[in-house]
């Protein structure tokens, strides 16, 4: 935008009068003659009205110009998720945030579309780390962890470089919302995003996040257990050294992989944007159907230990609530590396349905079981009872026989 300002501020305004300068004498007078030759006052008339009306314009341009470019250079400093420039007026100051392609949006698993060719996403180097430490930093919208080069992300079409990784949170009210994405209508309490870059294709970040196919990023449900997960310790347990705005410490480096969900073989892709201005549309989402847990303390100090403040400022704000609210899915169509039945989210109801039919189910077997037993032992007396009468008509007639007296031997005369 300067490029075509600069040259008008050199030459109108500090440089040569080139656009107010008067006419040179006519060719047809001495040169020594015109000094003294007398001049209308028309002409300074006429002369006068240009130069205003140049300089009129030109200021007006200017001022135009200044007022445009103040306004853009503060909205990218002062944007917030609520406020003067929150996120219903971010699409007047960065245009693509109005598009059709935005992020994050609401998974309808039953209007997903199974997708047998996706493969599990494979973090590479996440593992791995030298004595190197890692960077963390507040800028005042998120914490973000600065990820080494080495590390990146396989099973997509390109080779993708991990840049950075940062969270989304709520602020512990009864809604249980901070992440940006959801299933079925459902918040989690958290969420982190970790971004790569198409290295493949482009040098670096900056060329590679205005592209459709630049960035790649992994969306992790978070929510809470019973249990403390101690590779999110890894950052939280540092958040407090950078508390304000603009605050950066080190950090020592640890397994990025553990903040991953173990299941990397179910999830959901799409194309979307970035969730923060300037929601640039060129993000591959994979959003894993697995959440990992973190403990109810953890999330409390990820919700309460950060502020958006700078520390010089004397109004302090906690940084809360810093998460976007769903966008439109318009055209678009959401991928399921699984299928939907096999990961399908069960609601309560259905559960407690489930829970009422396995015990129903118990019972009626109990009852069964129960009624073949009785009746083979009915069957087993009735058979015993039947056997006594005929043992004893047996013994009986055994016991005749055995008192009927032989025949005694007649003598001849």
């Amino acid at each position: 935008m300067w490029d075509w300002i600069q040259p008008a501020v050199a030459g109108g305004i500090t440089g040569p009068s080139s656009l107010i300068s008067p006419p040179p004498p006519p060719t047809s007078i001495s040169p020594s003659l015109a000094p003294h030759l007398p001049v209308s006052p028309y002409s300074f008339l006429r002369m006068g009205r240009r130069v205003n009306m140049d300089s009129l314009g030109l200021f007006v341009l200017l001022i135009l110009t200044f007022f445009h470019w103040t306004a853009a250079s503060s909205a990218d400093k002062t944007w917030s998720y609520s406020g003067l420039v929150g996120q219903s007026e971010w699409s007047e100051y960065f245009p693509d945030c109005g598009g059709t392609s935005q992020s994050p949006v609401d998974v309808i698993t039953t209007q997903t579309k199974y997708d047998p060719s996706l493969i599990p996403v494979t973090p590479l180097g996440y593992s791995q780390h030298t004595n190197q430490p890692f960077s963390l930093h507040n800028n005042g919208h998120t914490v973000i962890l600065e990820l080494p080069e080495w590390m990146g992300l396989g099973g997509l079409p390109w080779f993708f470089t991990a840049v950075q990784l940062h969270l989304h949170w709520g602020n512990g009210g009864p809604g249980l919302r901070g992440s940006e994405h959801t299933i079925n209508g459902r918040s989690s309490e958290a969420e982190v995003h970790v971004v790569h870059y198409n290295s493949e294709l482009y040098p670096n970040m900056s060329a590679a996040m205005t592209q459709r196919d630049g960035l790649a990023v992994l969306g992790i449900l978070i929510e809470t257990g019973e249990e403390t997960n101690p590779g999110f310790n890894n950052i939280l347990n540092y958040m407090s050294r950078i508390r304000h705005a603009d605050e950066r410490t080190i950090i020592p480096a640890f397994d990025v992989q553990s903040l991953l969900p173990k299941d990397l073989g179910r999830y959901y892709r799409y194309n979307g944007s970035l969730t923060t201005p300037p929601c640039h549309q060129s993000v591959i989402w994979t959003v894993f159907h697995e959440r990992v847990q973190i403990s109810a303390a953890q999330l409390l100090k990820m919700e309460t230990i950060l502020y958006s403040s700078k520390a010089e400022e004397s109004d302090r704000m906690l940084l809360q609530d810093n998460f976007r609210v769903t966008q439109p899915l318009n055209h678009r169509v959401i991928f399921a590396s699984f299928s939907a039945e096999s990961g399908r989210e069960l609601s309560s109801g259905e559960v407690t349905a489930i829970v009422i039919g396995v015990m129903c189910g118990c019972v009626g077997v109990a009852v069964i079981v129960r009624f073949i037993v009785k009746t083979i032992r009915t069957k087993e007396t009735e058979k015993s009872l039947e056997k006594k009468p005929d043992l004893a008509v047996r013994m009986t007639s055994e016991a005749e026989r055995k008192e009927e007296p032989s025949p005694s031997p007649q003598t001849e005369p």
